[in-house]
């Protein structure tokens, strides 16, 4: 039988916005965020038999992440939820048939750039609506597609990454450097884990507005059952891999932050850090000179640090900064400047030696950047967008098929726990961190194994598409 018989096509689309509150509030470059949007949709997809099935995906509108701007939140916020609408209203009319890599390629090619020009048409110039926001909104439609085909094949949905399934190979996606071997014939199966551990270690978020001990607390805290300091969620769930959030504008502060969780991480047995200036630099010097007095006068904790993570202007066509300095020092991830394996590919000949994925870029282009990123020695992340309910679980997976430099980073518990109360039930070890690590030995079915029926989440009126 050949791969095109088991192509599908979408049928039905339906739209979820669920709207959830912060317990603490999580500081995103120059932006305090203390909600957000998780869109959700429901996909049906129709297989060449006439059998349709049912897949979800899921993804948190990140706004302030997404889209750094002079505009307010709500004027972004509201925008990224016409955009989804307006992707939701234009699959539920698309008929193109596939496999779902291949029919999120051709709508991020073909599609995506159609409609983000008509979007922005509409509105001022300056308050146009960034490629790396339209990626988000399109990505949990990519996300639920993934699952119904899994859900069709009655499968998982990582078992038809390869020819059985798709009925075209990387050669059609993405291209090589020159001198490296072609992707003609290869799949992405080729570049994942075949048995996937289902138990990671797990990175822990410390925001800059996050109370390191005691003498920082202010009274304002949520009094609510949860850790309050750095030092108490370590001991509660035993961490060993925490991820520092800086600033990129104010080095002396920068410096004494990761000095001082240098020092607790040492006091309480944490192996490893990493720090994200989240693209508020723009000399590399700031980040060296940092580096190298760590070096000196503190080298435990430079020793700690495992890789340093997206300090740069995400447009990197806008910002061609030569980063060889940094990426010499330590591991250099791109994560915001990975928008698909072209900004990968721009960001290796500058430099960068490693990608951070994130299934809210669309599971179709991780899985894309993922490979060439592989072909070409780049290391790998799974880095969370603070990812509740069901968007952690392709999440989760992205990171035990990929094969990272250690882990996953997963901070939703952290900073809306109360929001998936009803998946930890299901899901328990995936929704807390125990030991230091995640656990997602309960995930099984067919698809990414949410078990949606099991969860029983009462959702929102659907949103009219």
């Amino acid at each position: 039988m050949s791969a095109s018989t088991k192509n599908a096509s979408i049928r039905e689309v339906a739209l979820y916005y669920l709207p959830v509150e912060m317990r603490m509030p999580l500081k995103f470059g120059n932006q305090i965020v203390e909600s957000v949007t998780c869109a959700r949709a429901r996909i049906v997809v129709e297989g060449t038999d006439g059998k349709t099935a049912v897949g979800w995906g899921e993804t948190p509108l990140a706004v302030a992440w997404v889209w750094p701007s002079s505009l307010t939140y709500e004027e972004r916020h509201t925008a990224m939820k016409d955009f989804t609408l307006l992707i939701a209203k234009t699959l539920n009319e698309w008929r193109e048939t596939g496999h779902p890599l291949e029919l999120g390629f051709d709508f991020i090619e073909h599609r995506l750039h159609a409609l983000q020009d008509k979007f922005n048409s509409t509105r001022p110039a300056q308050s146009a609506l960034p490629h790396l926001a339209a990626l988000v909104c399109f990505s949990l439609f990519d996300i639920a597609v993934h699952d119904a085909y899994g859900q069709l094949h009655e499968c998982r949905t990582y078992d038809t990454y390869h020819a059985d399934f798709m009925s075209r190979d990387l050669g059609d996606f993405i291209e090589p450097l020159e001198g490296i071997a072609s992707f003609k014939g290869k799949y992405p199966s080729d570049f994942l884990i075949a048995k996937p551990q289902l138990q990671l270690p797990v990175w822990h978020l410390v925001g800059g507005l996050d109370p390191l001990d005691d003498g920082e607390l202010t009274g304002s805290e949520p009094q609510d059952g949860y850790p309050t300091t750095l030092i108490d969620w370590i001991t509660r769930d035993e961490l060993d891999c925490l991820k520092v959030k800086l600033r990129g504008n104010d080095a002396a502060w920068d410096y004494d932050r990761l000095a001082k969780i240098g020092r607790i991480s040492r006091e309480m047995n944490v192996t490893w850090l990493t720090t994200d200036f989240n693209c508020t630099v723009t000399d590399p010097a700031y980040v060296n000179d940092i580096l190298d007095r760590l070096k000196l006068e503190d080298p435990v904790t430079y020793q700690k640090i495992l890789y340093v993570e997206q300090p740069f202007p995400y447009d990197l066509e806008a910002n061609r900064i030569d980063v060889r300095s940094v990426s010499a020092r330590k591991p250099l991830f791109m994560d915001e400047s990975a928008h698909d394996w072209r900004f990968v590919r721009l960001g290796r000949e500058l430099g960068w030696t490693g990608v951070a994925l994130k299934t809210c870029k669309t599971q179709t282009g991780a899985l894309l950047s993922l490979c060439w990123a592989k072909a070409h020695g780049m290391t790998l992340m799974v880095q969370d967008l603070t990812n509740p309910m069901l968007a952690q679980i392709p999440h989760f997976l992205l990171a035990a098929h990929a094969g990272t430099i250690m882990g996953v980073e997963s901070n939703g518990m952290q900073f809306y726990p109360e929001a998936s109360t009803p998946d930890r039930l299901v899901h328990p070890g995936l929704y807390r961190r125990k030991g230091g690590i995640l656990d997602g030995s309960t995930l099984s079915g067919h698809g990414f194994g949410y078990r949606v029926e099991e969860v029983g989440r009462e959702l929102p009126e659907a949103v009219s598409c």
